[in-house]
């Protein structure tokens, strides 16, 4: 039988779910600017867009400080909305005011403000002892960060520090490269400066990837606690920094392939680690 159409209810009344039209709302303008800037809001947020990334916001338990909907993704929004706080700001917004928000060029719908979990470099470093510490230094590529992140997971590293030079961990196109990594795993930024003299007092060893001088991946020891550095796409690691490694690293490979992507020999190197340590 045909619902009479008053007895049917809007998404837009329902409770939490309210409709805003105008670009000037605060939390739109918020969320726009923490998309265009990728980096957190003044309130600590960070902007996040899409099914996936939201779901696994939800599903890490990060702290959301306001979902939002395009008037398109209506049975999106009856999907999630049960499992969003009831305390948390959810907004209903025509298609093309969401669709100037967001980055993607193929939008889902959904995007949320959400206030990451604070981490310190300290206790990132006392996670030493579960797996390895990746350390960014210099890597501007977001793909390859968030790919790096995503791996650094997947295969039990103790967490990632990123260093001056390296893509905003806020960055959009790292958000959605780490696949929901970023919501779970400790990432702290931080100089090299302040860093170097950190692991030195812990006894961390230091190693360094290169292209095709060094110890062979199979023969390398990854006895723990142990900090792998990940350079610059093209330069590598700077002078300064390789002279402080303890070991450098070499993924065998062709000749006559120059190097491999930063996130491709991040993953090989971390996967060696997992699987040796096994």
């Amino acid at each position: 039988m045909k619902q009479d159409a008053k007895s049917a209810p809007d998404l837009a009344d329902r409770p939490g779910l309210r409709r805003v039209a105008g670009r000037h709302n605060p939390r739109l303008k918020e969320l726009r600017q923490a998309f265009r800037r990728g980096e957190l809001t003044p309130q600590g947020e960070c902007a996040i867009e899409g099914v996936k990334l939201v779901e696994e916001a939800i599903r890490s338990g990060q702290r959301l400080g306001g979902v939002f909907f395009s008037d398109s993704a209506r049975a999106l929004a009856e999907k999630l909305l049960p499992q969003i706080n009831a305390r948390v700001e959810t907004l209903l917004l025509p298609d093309s005011l969401f669709n100037s928000i967001v980055p993607s060029d193929a939008p889902q719908g959904v995007a949320a403000l959400v206030r990451l979990r604070a981490v310190s470099a300290e206790h990132l470093l006392e996670r030493g002892n579960l797996g390895p510490i990746v350390v960014a230094a210099g890597l501007q590529d977001p793909g390859n960060l968030g790919t790096i992140l995503r791996s650094a997971e997947a295969f039990g590293a103790a967490g990632v520090f990123l260093t001056e030079g390296t893509a905003s961990p806020y960055n959009a196109k790292v958000l959605r490269g780490s696949t929901g990594s970023i919501f779970r795993l400790p990432v702290v930024q931080i100089t090299s400066g302040g860093l170097l003299p950190l692991l030195r007092q812990r006894g961390v060893r230091l190693v360094a990837t290169s292209s095709h001088k060094g110890t062979p991946l199979p023969q390398a020891n990854w006895n723990l606690p142990l900090a792998i550095f990940i350079g610059n796409e093209g330069a590598g690691l700077s002078r300064e920094l390789l002279h402080q490694m303890d070991e450098t690293l070499v993924i065998p490979q062709a000749a006559q392939v120059e190097s491999l992507n930063a996130g491709v020999a991040a993953s090989i190197v971390l996967y060696e680690v997992a699987r040796q340590r096994r």
